[in-house]
């Protein structure tokens, strides 16, 4: 007669830790169970149906040595006059210049990444100008929304990223990062403004457009 095998039984112990812990033994403390990481603050750039709030500025941290910036070919430009005090860790005063290659209709999208890689490297919002030669950054179109007053007193706070038309660079103020979004607008606009960008940085340009055409401007080569 063939053996009928016994179906498997669920002991006692193997339903995990008692809730009364044994006479004379003491419970071991459970470990805490990590949580869900809290969301990022909002920064500007991405307005809803209320005005945006000015995100927390975020402090380098301090493992970080290298210059922050996205991967993307590198040229250095000098800046006629431009005598902007540099970090102790550099030898050069002279501003850097980063191109990341990208069509008009996308410039502004990489604009956006370089300021997030920015960030995430140690840079805070108070050291980040962005500029556009087409259509303006959606954020800056939010705020103008409420007058130039309230937008530019924005800029005087220099608590968070600012965004401005390339046509408003002379009255802004300079910053260590510029990013330059190179998304349309007449080759006049981007030839005066991208020189006039280079000389408000203080560390670091970094330009999205064609290549070439940004090349052909500025004058160097990648």
């Amino acid at each position: 007669m063939p053996l009928i095998p016994e179906e498997p039984q669920i002991h006692e112990s193997a339903q995990g830790p008692r809730a009364t812990p044994a006479s004379g033994r003491t419970a071991p403390t459970p470990r805490p169970v990590p949580g869900p990481r809290p969301v990022a603050p909002p920064r500007p750039g991405r307005p809803g149906p209320l005005r945006p709030t000015p995100p927390a500025q975020r402090t380098p941290r301090e493992s970080s040595t290298a210059e922050p910036g996205p991967s993307a070919p590198v040229a250095t430009a000098a800046v006629p006059g431009q005598s902007a005090p540099a970090p102790a860790s550099r030898a050069s005063a002279t501003p850097q210049l980063q191109l990341i290659p990208a069509s008009a209709e996308g410039a502004l999208d990489a604009a956006e990444e370089a300021v997030d890689l920015l960030l995430d490297s140690g840079r805070t919002p108070s050291e980040i100008l962005v500029i556009t030669t087409g259509d303006p950054h959606p954020w800056a179109a939010h705020e103008l929304s409420f007058g130039e007053h309230a937008y530019w007193a924005q800029h005087d706070a220099g608590e968070d990223v600012f965004y401005a038309d390339a046509a408003a660079l002379d009255r802004a103020a300079s910053r260590p990062v510029v990013v330059a979004a190179v998304n349309g607008g007449a080759d006049s606009v981007a030839a005066t403004s991208l020189p006039l960008a280079l000389a408000k940085a203080g560390a670091l340009l970094i330009v999205c457009g064609e290549a070439q055409r940004v090349n052909a401007i500025l004058g160097v080569g990648v």
